[in-house]
């Protein structure tokens, strides 16, 4: 029900997606009136989607056929109102690289929401207690944005048009990523109903976690730095190189190990009505990864002054997996829909690449050194995991379950990093994301001793 209503949401908001953030980030001259423009922008943004929820509150009744979400879809217009109001100042923390102060920031209000919701959830036994942790978290966002930061923006329109010059492309971005993420729930709550579309939105948020947690803010850290280095391609590709490769040594092996302990998971984290989501998480975790390894390469692209490149990805991703979608999701329901949207991921990328090694003038060969160890490491995990899998008791009990969750997780680990340490060592041990996870250790035991 909540997915229904912030699928209409999302497709609202998309008439402010300009990303002025982007856009005061990539601009290393920009003034007040720049940011108070795109603080402005937002404000009246939020305020026009918070109308457009309430006089689509009835109609939406009638296209799902849920008369449960008009109440919903008013609670989602005053969550919008809200963010809207949000402090443009905050942008600063990642145009400065002052990253801990983001992170905290995120982390703060992501735990108020999760407390409210949980707290909700108890108490109500219902629906409304995500959104009220929906509704908890915007309200400490709108409030920490002033607390951590002294900007105080001011309505003015002043900057629009050299905002709207940049930010044109990333709207047109924004819309294809939505249909992308977002237009798979209005086909399947159409045509499979609430109960698909939540198996699928479980399964698409659990394998998709490497990606939403690791790899976005890897890539909102690492823009402000490419955006300084976009004059200097050969620089920028030795960034490039080192953040591909850590990103993969990371979300590699997690998305591939969401994917292989998913019948665990499920049992013991959401109970048995929610069993029908293992397969689509086996199919939507490998998505996952081909999802993570595009995520570096978009801020390379808006670093260079060329977000019409990431909407030319987006393009090819959506037209093959629309495609594909109104074919299978009549037929197979929300496993349809997760097989298109691996096929539309998987085009892309081979697009994206070929885009990507012609920009940074960087070589196919390179660009496997920095791939090839997280991937053969994460191969063999599946094929040790695969070949234990008999050892492990099937009893259903809470007790058994985390056993065997936590044993297939520590082997998956184990194997791992046995095969990418023999894999690198072999290979002369490199300067790479190794290292640099090495020495990151290092210096966290040298800070703790």
């Amino acid at each position: 029900l909540v997915a229904m209503g912030t699928s209409i949401l999302a497709a609202l908001e998309l008439l402010g997606a300009f990303s002025f953030d982007i856009a005061l980030i990539q601009n290393q001259k920009a003034e007040r009136r720049h940011y108070d423009t795109a603080w402005t922008f937002a404000v009246l943004f939020g305020c026009v989607n918070a109308v457009g929820m309430c006089l689509l509150a009835v109609p939406a009744v009638s296209f799902f056929n849920e008369p449960r979400v008009e109440g919903l879809m008013y609670a989602l217009a005053l969550c919008t109102f809200i963010q809207g109001f949000d402090n443009i100042g905050i942008v600063a923390f990642q145009k400065d690289l002052e990253l801990h102060k983001e992170f905290w920031l995120g982390l703060t209000k992501k735990l108020i929401g999760f407390v409210v919701t949980i707290t909700a959830a108890l108490l109500l036994h219902s629906f409304w207690a995500l959104v009220s942790g929906m509704l908890a978290l915007r309200v400490s966002g709108l409030a920490l944005s002033y607390l951590l930061h002294p900007y105080r923006p001011r309505f003015s329109l002043e900057a629009a048009s050299e905002l709207y010059n940049f930010s044109k492309w990333l709207l047109l971005n924004n819309f294809l990523i939505f249909l992308n993420n977002r237009g798979t729930d209005f086909v399947i709550g159409k045509f499979s109903g609430a109960r698909s579309l939540g198996l699928y939105s479980i399964a698409y948020e659990l394998a998709n976690l490497p990606t939403t947690e690791l790899v976005y803010p890897i890539s909102r850290a690492v823009f402000p730095g490419y955006s300084r280095l976009a004059a200097d391609i050969s620089e920028l590709r030795r960034a490039f190189l080192q953040v591909i490769a850590l990103v993969a040594l990371l979300t590699v092996p997690a998305g591939a190990l969401i994917g292989l302990v998913a019948e665990p998971v499920v049992q013991l984290l959401l109970g048995p009505k929610w069993a029908d989501a293992v397969p689509l998480i086996h199919i939507l975790a490998v998505f996952g990864i081909v999802r993570s390894l595009h995520g570096p390469t978009g801020s390379i692209y808006l670093a260079l002054g060329k977000p019409r490149r990431v909407a030319a990805l987006q393009c090819v991703q959506l037209s093959i997996a629309i495609a594909l979608m109104l074919l299978l999701v009549p037929r197979f329901g929300s496993i349809g829909a997760a097989w298109s949207i691996l096929a539309g991921a998987s085009a892309a990328m081979i697009v994206n690449y070929t885009m990507v090694l012609r920009e940074l003038s960087l070589s196919l060969v390179e660009l496997l050194r920095a791939l090839w160890r997280p991937i053969v490491g994460a191969v063999m995990m599946a094929v040790v995991l695969g070949a234990t899998a008999g050892l492990w008791s099937t009893d259903t009990d809470a007790a058994s379950t985390a056993f065997r969750l936590s044993a297939m997780c520590a082997l998956g680990a184990l194997c791992y990093l046995v095969t990418v340490g023999a894999c690198w060592s072999v290979g002369g041990r490199p300067h790479g994301a190794e290292m640099q996870v090495m020495a990151f250790a290092r210096t966290r035991l040298q800070r703790e001793n």
